[in-house]
């Protein structure tokens, strides 16, 4: 653990990983290691990673244990348009509230890399204390998502706290 680590408590994440293809052992995971790697760069301590397929239950259920666990929590995957893309409506589902503008900024972020990014449709919410974070599932597309957003996430969690004094 680093000392950037330790001075700040309670700076824990989880990365969830949603893809058939990764749960299955058919591909390996590219995108949770860099997500986590930026996560730890930004003096999060990553106690939980988890590969999840594309199904809304398992998604759900992994999300509300986790919000019990972590601070953050961050996904990466299934926010496209195909099919089997059910993330954001399981992070919806489980979220007390949403927050519309981070999920913009990301959007907003990405389509000065590509016209692709307004394909997404990444969520961001609250579940009690956490805050949940999709990411695309590309390796580059989610770290550039979770910089877009970076400095945004001491401030929202500081007030999930209930340090909302200014």
């Amino acid at each position: 653990m680093s000392s950037s680590t330790a001075e700040s408590p309670g700076l824990t994440a989880a990365v969830v990983t949603v893809s058939d293809s990764c749960a299955r052992g058919e591909r390996e995971d590219v995108s949770g290691p860099a997500v986590a790697k930026l996560l730890e760069h930004l003096h999060f301590s990553v106690t939980v990673r988890e590969v999840v397929p594309d199904d809304s239950i398992q998604i759900q259920n992994l999300l509300i244990r986790l919000a019990r666990e972590v601070r953050l929590i961050v996904t990466t995957g299934g926010t496209g348009i195909a099919s089997r893309d059910v993330t954001p409506e399981a992070t919806v589902a489980v979220c007390d509230r949403l927050l519309h503008g981070v999920a913009e900024r990301m959007r907003s972020e990405g389509m000065k890399k590509t016209p692709f990014a307004a394909l997404s449709r990444a969520q961001c919410g609250v579940r009690g204390r956490a805050l949940i974070l999709n990411l695309p599932g590309s390796p580059a597309g989610a770290v550039q998502s979770l910089e877009a957003v970076a400095e945004l996430i001491p401030h929202a969690l500081e007030l999930l706290s209930g340090k909302t004094e200014h």
